[in-house]
């Protein structure tokens, strides 16, 4: 997965309008990135919408980004999820239910000496698994062109445009189409392109707002994402490729300076950060990635006034709050340690199963001699990661140390039990 508080920020002032349209507002769905260059997203559960880095790079405008989170909401309002689950089951009942008639036509067959009857039965063991399939994957094309409906049904509700919805897919379908040709509609997952474009096509232009453009300043949030991400996932040469230092945009140089950063010429990255921020003094995301510089580059002192700065302005500053507290802990300051610890007790409650922020607090409490709540630190890091093993051992030892009862004791106790008694997550609702 990958963290970041502007990226985050943008997804969710795409998705908040969907949300509402959809109804999905009082189900806390968020917004999963992971770093996967294929253009995809796609949704696991009622909660969560995955979307790769390949998709946020290749939206060319929020638009078409927006279309895709909207189609993903189709599933989730539609429940094709717990819907599918049920089909699985039902068809494989139905395959279970033909393959045990097929071995009994065999076995009917081996008795009689009957050939055909043997052959009957052999081809019985086939069919219900290609019938069986072929059921499913029927249901799954069923369940796309909802999704599309419904998708464009958000969008117009928003006063939002289904074109990027529909530019989108229709690539997709574009590509799809030479290595489609000649073969099987009903073994597709998805629908026929050309029959899902025509239908797409004729129900995203009936929508009053076909035409309707993004915002200026939403399109340059979209420009700044992608730079950024081009800028920390690819190689200098091919950054340069993208941004020329002939172009002089902002997302062009936030990608330079980026790119300059993460390969190991510091002096000059921040030059170009601060260019950056005499460019827009205000945003906040200019003097986080000051601090992520400084920081990683061994200078912490350096980066706590500039995260500071980028906390006090970020809308959301839970993961900045995080960078921050690692820079105060990390310059060896006990009362700048001490700082750090309600700064991360903070973002805990928001982001309880960040690894790296209890990793700090564990760091921050040693430095103060609170060698239990260290402990207790040390073991939800390793819950957060999945060691289990090694959280239950932090766990226990900080059992030993705070008083039996305690609010430390019971939350050490939770990690213990957990997979014995315990079915939720114990990082989750127990405060810090």
């Amino acid at each position: 997965m990958i963290r970041d508080a502007e990226i985050e920020q943008l997804l969710r002032d795409y998705t908040a309008p969907i949300f509402k349209a959809a109804g999905l507002t009082t189900q806390n769905v968020q917004v999963v990135i992971i770093n996967d260059p294929d253009f995809n997203a796609f949704v696991m559960d009622a909660h969560r919408i995955f979307v790769n880095t390949g998709a946020l790079m290749q939206s060319t405008t929020p638009n078409q980004l927006i279309g895709v989170f909207a189609h993903e909401c189709g599933h989730i309002v539609g429940g094709h999820l717990s819907k599918m689950r049920q089909e699985l089951a039902n068809v494989q009942t139905a395959t279970i239910i033909g393959m045990l008639l097929g071995v009994g036509a065999i076995a009917a067959g081996a008795r009689s000496g009957n050939i055909d009857m043997g052959n009957v039965g052999g081809a019985l063991l086939n069919a219900p698994q290609s019938l069986g399939m072929s059921t499913l994957l029927a249901y799954q094309r069923a369940q796309e062109e909802s999704a599309d409906r419904a998708g464009v049904r958000f969008l117009t509700a928003t006063h939002q445009s289904a074109k990027g919805m529909y530019d989108t897919f229709k690539r997709f379908a574009d590509q799809s189409l030479f290595s489609a040709y000649g073969s099987n509609p009903y073994l597709q997952n998805h629908p026929a392109p050309e029959e899902r474009m025509a239908a797409l096509e004729e129900l995203a232009k009936s929508s009053p707002y076909w035409n309707k453009k993004d915002p200026p300043e939403l399109q340059f949030r979209h420009d700044m994402m992608r730079a950024k991400l081009y800028g920390f996932t690819e190689r200098p040469d091919l950054v340069l490729r993208r941004y020329p230092a002939t172009d002089t945009s902002l997302p062009a140089r936030y990608a330079r300076a980026i790119s300059t950063y993460r390969y190991g010429d510091l002096r000059s990255a921040i030059a170009q950060i601060d260019s950056l921020i005499a460019s827009m003094p205000n945003n906040p995301y200019f003097y986080e990635l000051e601090g992520q510089a400084l920081l990683e580059g061994g200078h912490p002192m350096e980066a706590i006034p500039a995260l500071r700065r980028a906390a006090a302005l970020a809308p959301t500053p839970t993961l900045i709050q995080i960078l921050l507290a690692q820079a105060l802990v990390a310059s060896h300051d006990a009362k700048l340690s001490d700082e750090a610890i309600p700064l991360l007790r903070e973002a805990l409650i928001k982001e309880p199963e960040d690894g790296d922020a209890y990793t700090t607090l564990a760091m921050a409490y040693g430095r103060k001699n609170d060698y239990a709540d260290a402990d207790l630190a040390s073991a939800q890091a390793a819950f957060a990661r999945g060691d289990n093993k090694t959280a239950r051992e932090l766990a226990e030892r900080a059992k030993q140390r705070f008083p039996v009862g305690s609010p430390g004791w019971v939350r050490a106790d939770d990690i213990v039990a957990f997979n014995k008694n315990l079915k939720t997550n114990p990082l989750v609702g127990i405060g810090n």
